[in-house]
């Protein structure tokens, strides 16, 4: 691999205030929110930052559900198995089985803090099945508004409790640390908050990102506008290690607004395929019968690779889902949010196709995670989509997100209460700084686009490699969110390409045109990148240990 230079810190003015903790959760979504929570069982102070609101990131989105072997015709071991399948042979196994063990006690625990999930007649939670599962084990929540139910009884809790002090509308710029190089606190950009506005410093020897995925690198996603990967660079800056950079899923059935449509998009549920609902190209032909045994709920990976390369063939934008034969009864209780979504648009379900076409949903790599949430600064942990734990894979499994956050949040606060993190004074960053400009972030979403999405190849990657570097010369940045951001994202669009280049094969959500064989004698490793004090990045090879499917 070509090393890169990268900025090891962001361009920022001095702290100009402080505040102080015994942990720092950066991010509000399932995994920030559940581990502020438990932090306060130990009875430590906790400081919870988020970028927007509280209730604003990525989780108040989810509509499929989260999964779990509620049911007694179900089991944790087959679970276990249809992640591994999803995964295609680089699950680290022993994260699998920590999540699919632990995961219905944490599902239970969420419901004893209040969330309410669908249930059925007899009064058990109702379950359905989603791509990739061989079991009804997904547990919904309004039907199609599963991760706000979720958000709502979690933000109640956090609101609830006087030892979670709460900080909004506050970017996390760079991880402080002490002269050994553990984790002292972040600094944070606040708009808004009154005394505490402009750049500070949030103090704790215990830092817990939770900042969702980075959906912003591309120009069309799922992921709401505040996704632009602040938790992944800010641990490469620090040194932290990141692995599965590359393997980003696209989701296949986002509803297709037209070609200039940009930023979040409006996603349509995986179960509603679990409830019936069938992909069609333009002729009218169910395509995915003849792709997968599972055909229509077949993994993401699969179905999102079979439409791109139908679109291909055709020559057309999008393909068509068709959902009319569901019924109105079951677009109005299943799937209100998506109903109502797609009658805003002009389109009625019940009675008409959707246009659907790919686009960027969920990134399975992230900050490098040990089983309980340790990244490899001591005192940093990471949960949730920021992380990798090893659980997904190259491909996640349908409604695996949620649960992962959850249960590794709860991992984390479980072993805080064992280790001792001291409080230090913490050193200036050191290595060269950089920033850049707001304005490239379109043409740099526009290059992911083009080079590094659902189809790459060695000429594509090439390309985005070459104009991203360009991309990086620009000049004329200022401290500023929009400039930070742009920053951020165009780091982790380096590191992706990079790794993409690297990995010559197909293997899950990641597509090698060129290399369309998985090949397991050579590429069943994990990608691992860290920064230099130089701001020097560089990526290593793995194996990947445990590994099944």
């Amino acid at each position: 691999m070509t090393d890169l230079l990268l900025p090891r810190r962001l361009t920022a003015p001095e702290p100009g205030w402080q505040v102080r903790a015994d942990v720092v959760v950066v991010g509000s979504g399932i995994a920030g929110l559940t581990a502020a929570l438990r932090a306060r069982r130990l009875g430590r102070t906790v400081l919870l930052v988020t970028k927007a609101t509280v209730d604003a990131g990525s989780t108040r989105w989810a509509q499929g559900g989260i999964a779990a072997a509620l049911s007694d015709d179900d089991s944790p071991a087959e679970h276990l198995h249809d992640t591994l399948v999803a995964g295609v042979g680089l699950c680290d196994e022993d994260a699998v089985r920590v999540l699919v063990t632990e995961g219905p006690e944490a599902v239970r625990e969420l419901i004893d803090i209040g969330a309410r999930f669908d249930v059925d007649a007899s009064g058990a939670i109702a379950l359905t099945r989603e791509g990739g599962h061989l079991r009804d084990r997904i547990a919904h929540a309004g039907g199609d508004a599963t991760g706000a139910e979720i958000s709502r009884a979690l933000v109640a809790a956090v609101q609830a409790d006087a030892g979670i002090e709460v900080i909004e509308n506050a970017l996390a710029l760079d991880l402080l640390v002490d002269a050994r190089g553990h984790a002292q606190g972040v600094t944070l950009h606040v708009m808004g908050s009154g005394q505490r506005d402009g750049v500070g410093a949030a103090l704790a020897p215990v830092v817990i990102l939770a900042t969702g995925g980075f959906g912003q690198v591309f120009g069309q996603t799922t992921n709401p506008y505040v996704s632009t990967g602040d938790g992944v660079a800010l641990a490469l800056r620090a040194g932290a290690d990141v692995a599965d950079i590359e393997f980003v899923q696209f989701h296949p059935t986002v509803m297709w607004l037209g070609p200039l449509a940009q930023g979040q998009q409006p996603l349509v549920s995986e179960a509603v395929r679990g409830e019936g609902a069938v992909l069609l190209d333009s002729s009218g032909t169910r395509f995915m019968v003849d792709e997968h045994p599972l055909a229509d709920l077949a993994p993401r990976d699969v179905v999102a690779k079979a439409i791109m390369r139908r679109m291909r063939e055709e020559g057309t934008s999008h393909v068509w889902l068709d959902g009319r034969m569901l019924g109105a009864d079951t677009w109005l209780q299943r799937f209100p949010t998506i109903l109502e979504s797609c009658r805003t648009r002009g389109i009625d379900p019940v009675t008409d196709l959707i246009p659907v076409a790919p686009a960027q949903h969920y990134v399975s790599g992230g900050v490098r995670t040990d089983l309980w949430g340790r990244a490899s600064i001591p005192g940093l942990y990471a949960c949730g989509e920021v992380a990798c734990t090893g659980v997904h894979g190259a491909n996640r499994l349908a409604s695996n997100s949620l649960l992962e956050g959850l249960v590794f949040a709860r991992r984390i606060v479980q072993v805080l209460e064992q280790e001792q993190h001291e409080v230090r004074d913490a050193r200036d960053p050191v290595g060269p700084a950089g920033l850049l400009p707001h304005g490239m972030r379109r043409p740099m979403q526009q290059i992911m686009d083009t080079d590094a999405g659902v189809l790459r190849s060695a000429d594509s990657l090439a390309s985005g490699a070459m104009q991203l570097t360009r991309l990086g010369e620009s000049g004329g940045a200022h401290p500023s969110t929009e400039d930070w951001e742009t920053t951020n994202l165009h780091m982790i669009a380096s590191v992706l390409v990079e790794h993409s280049r690297i990995r010559e094969e197909t293997r899950g959500s990641h597509w090698r045109e060129d290399f369309p064989e998985r090949d397991d004698a050579r590429w069943r490793v994990r990608l691992v990148t860290r920064m230099g004090d130089d701001g020097v990045l560089q990526t290593r090879k793995e194996p990947v240990t445990g590994a099944s499917e």
